[in-house]
């Protein structure tokens, strides 16, 4: 009987250090970053006032300011990805970001709203300790690939426009020689009842729909997508109270938004040069259920274009770019000319003026009574907290040289100006129209192959458009705006 019994052990032992046999393959990938930031001034302001409040009578209560202070910090990112391989044909890829955070810095303590980072699916939060962004099946089948589950959403064609954000996506694609086609239901906002949520009403997520088609040749791509955002998280209204019932028909204030977007784009490699173009053009409509309460139904409207050149000759380059984000005209109420569409939270074309990175450490740059360059009030209506240049054209000439394979030094004068000067709230127009001059100096080394150092220096010369509204300007009498520049370090590893 013992002998049975160690014979029916030995092979449980067998089993168990043979359970790899079985298991599927893993496959881990990522990156880690570690920098450092100094960024002479956090506001634009020079001599000038800020609005610290209202009095009695609702007139701003202005205090007299010399600008922010300077502000320096490191700050780091750890990314794993890992693939589950069950067979070449099926997959599960998920991906984390871990110890997101400033390095002996304060962690984030504000009461946060409940939906996700701007490029992620947990909140700053969870990633100053650990958020899963992806978790996914792939699916390899004989009529297409299909992937269902969170992952990236808003990378498409060239980088102008890119937002990648994890949202919730069931997903087809098919590919026949040259040609890639797709198709994908996605989940922006959900607020239907549930364990975690109480509600009386239903349908009334933010949902998204999407569609496209890619050619490529030898040396080059061109394709289309397009996109359907409907929005209902406002229909319809509720009573404020309980029981949360539907308001009776005909005082009803709900709001449903119909929104579509064309994205063509073309990239070809014509001898040493490279020739990029997007063309971003948003259209559709917000209705107002009951016009006498809530105001008139408003037209969308909205335009965003990048052409980028690049030539290469030996170990010089040298190239330009036109990027245009049409701004809201706020002094008409029946139109959204602007603010659906940016440049892209993954398009970082300066280091200080336009930068996702920077402003996500060291938060927006504020001027007189005028927020940064990234007012994107209306995206954010639909859950598309996207920080992308807006409001604004943009021109820039750049020149590089790369001496040996492992060194890339490239310098890049930067100028902007905003499309529209109209500011919300009924403030007068802005003094200017000028962001500003930028000239950035950006340097990577290659130390070994999986780990790169980069060192960067800006430079802007502030324009008059942080001055304010002209109403402001000639209240206060003296509104000034200081030069800004800051410089950064930072350290890659990937794997």
């Amino acid at each position: 009987m013992k002998r049975f019994w160690l014979v029916l052990l030995s092979l449980g032992l067998i089993l168990a250090f043979s359970a790899s046999a079985f298991a599927v393959d893993v496959k881990v990938s990522g990156s880690y970053y570690a920098a450092g930031m100094y960024q002479n001034k956090t506001t634009f302001i020079k001599n000038g006032f800020y609005v610290s409040g209202y009095d009695e009578n609702g007139a701003p209560i202005l205090t007299p300011s010399e600008g922010g202070p300077s502000t320096a910090f490191f700050y780091q990112r750890l990314r794993v990805q890992t693939d589950f391989i069950v067979s070449p044909s099926l997959k599960l890829i998920t991906r984390f970001d871990a110890m997101e955070r400033i390095w002996g810095g304060v962690r984030n303590t504000e009461l946060e709203p409940p939906i996700a980072a701007p490029d992620s699916a947990g909140s700053r939060s969870e990633n100053e300790n650990i958020a899963f962004d992806w978790a996914y099946v792939e699916y390899v089948s004989p009529i297409g690939m299909f992937d269902v589950g969170y992952m990236d959403d808003g990378g498409w064609g060239t980088i102008f426009g890119d937002s990648s954000v994890p949202r919730g996506v069931v997903s087809w694609a098919a590919q026949q020689g040259p040609w890639t086609a797709f198709l994908q239901i996605l989940k922006i906002g959900d607020n239907s009842s549930s364990a975690v949520r109480s509600s009386s009403v239903t349908d009334n997520d933010t949902d998204k729909y999407q569609c496209g088609f890619m050619y490529d040749w030898k040396g080059g791509q061109a394709g289309l997508l397009g996109i359907y955002y409907r929005e209902a998280s406002g229909r319809p209204a509720i009573s404020p109270g309980p029981p949360y019932t539907p308001i009776p028909a005909g005082t009803d204030i709900g709001v449903l938004g119909n929104v579509y977007v064309l994205q063509p784009f073309v990239i070809a490699n014509i001898g040493p040069v490279k020739l990029q173009a997007e063309l971003d053009y948003a259209f559709g409509n917000i209705k107002m259920d009951n016009p006498l309460l809530s105001g008139n139904d408003m037209r969308v409207d909205n335009l965003a274009a990048w052409i980028d050149a690049t030539v290469t000759l030996k170990q010089f380059y040298f190239g330009g770019s036109f990027a245009y984000v049409a701004g809201n005209d706020w002094s008409k109420s029946d139109v959204i000319k602007g603010g659906f569409l940016t440049g892209g939270m993954d398009w970082n074309p300066t280091l200080l003026l336009f930068n996702n990175e920077r402003q996500r450490w060291a938060g927006s740059i504020i001027g007189n009574n005028v927020t940064s360059t990234s007012m994107n009030y209306i995206s954010q209506q639909f859950n598309l907290n996207d920080t992308g240049m807006y409001n604004a054209w943009f021109l820039q000439g750049r020149a590089g040289i790369r001496p040996t394979d492992k060194l890339d030094i490239m310098a890049s004068i930067s100028y902007a100006w905003a499309d529209s000067k109209t500011l919300p709230g009924g403030l007068a127009d802005a003094v200017s129209a000028t962001y500003g001059t930028e000239i950035d100096l950006i340097g990577n080394y290659k130390i070994t192959n999986n780990l790169t150092y980069m060192l960067g220096a800006a430079y802007l010369f502030t324009g008059d458009y942080f001055k304010g509204s002209s109403t402001f300007v000639d209240y206060v009498g003296n509104a000034e705006v200081s030069d800004n520049y800051m410089f950064i370090n930072k350290l890659t590893l990937s794997f």
